[in-house]
């Protein structure tokens, strides 16, 4: 589904945060900030923000991205949701 500029509520480009939540892993940062980085080549790694669970079983991770198209967001989603390690994205 193709959603025209006008329809869109993000204004492109702009700074996007995208929250993922995973299963603690001694990779779980580097991983996903792989994945980030080849939808968005720019981004700065240490923007990340780390939050872990109070039993420190789950990490929170927000990367704030350049989105520059809701293809390029979708695309983005689609691949940190895939991951393994992941639970959600939002």
């Amino acid at each position: 589904m193709t959603i025209s500029p006008e329809e869109s509520l993000i204004e492109y480009p702009s700074d996007f945060p995208i929250k993922v939540m995973g299963q603690t892993h001694d990779t779980l940062q580097d991983e996903l900030l792989a994945i980030v980085l080849e939808h968005d080549p720019d981004f700065d790694a240490a923007t990340i923000e780390v939050r872990p669970s109070k039993a420190g079983n789950y990490t929170g991770l927000t990367f704030t991205v350049r989105a520059v198209s809701r293809e390029q967001l979708d695309n983005l989603y689609r691949a940190l949701h895939a991951h393994h390690l992941v639970r959600v994205v939002m």
